[in-house]
Formats: structure tokens, sequence, C-alpha cells
């Protein structure tokens, strides 16, 4: 069992920035990858950023250029640096990782951008 703890939503002005963090509890086992998801209110989830543990990145069409995934997958963490945010960003905002064959979920966090 991994627990998932997302910290640093909140509300932003257009073309504002913001930093997600997650952590992950230890395991017995490694975490394959770590990532974000959102989902938006009447809008399904949908991927926002990929970390693998030998650091690759994969990104949505939709933040390419804005936003930056970055951490340690060995050590459990994973961050997102949003940038140029859009009204459309607006969302709650889930951390998730892969550990074998199962997903794990944060409790989610909510990004807010507006004027």
């Amino acid at each position: 069992q991994v627990q998932l703890v997302e910290s640093g939503g909140g509300l932003v002005q257009p073309g504002g920035s913001l930093r997600l963090s997650c952590e992950a509890s230890r395991s017995r086992f490694s975490i394959d990858i770590m990532g974000w998801y959102r989902q938006a209110p009447g809008k399904q989830r949908e991927m926002v950023a990929h970390l693998t543990s030998n650091g690759i990145t994969t990104y949505a069409d939709s933040v390419q250029g804005r936003f930056t995934i970055s951490g340690d997958v060995t050590k459990n963490t994973v961050d997102l640096q949003m940038s140029s945010l859009k009204p459309e960003d607006t969302a709650v905002y889930y951390c998730a990782a892969l550990l074998r064959v199962r997903i794990y979920w944060g409790q989610g966090t909510q990004v807010t951008v507006s004027s």
C-alpha cells in the first residue's frame, strides 16, 4: 500500500505560476512511474505529466512548454512546476504512482486560474 500526499495548489491569476509537490510513503516495492493528472468539472481525468524512475518525462500536448515535472521517483517524490497558467488549467490535480501493476492516487489539490 502506498499513500500519496500533494501540496501546493491554490488560486492564481492567468499567466501566473504554481508549484505542486507530491511525496509517496515508503513501500516494500519500488515505484516505477510518478505523475500528475487533472480533472476539471464535467470532464474526464486526464494525464498531465509523467516521470519514470530512470528520468524520462512525458507531457500532455496542452501543457508542453509550460509545465515541468521533476523529482526523484526512486526517492518517492515528484513536483510539477506550472507556468503561464491559463483558465483552462483550472482543475483538481492528482498525484499518481505506478507500483507493479497498480496505480495509487493522492487526494487531489485544487488549482484555480482566474482573474
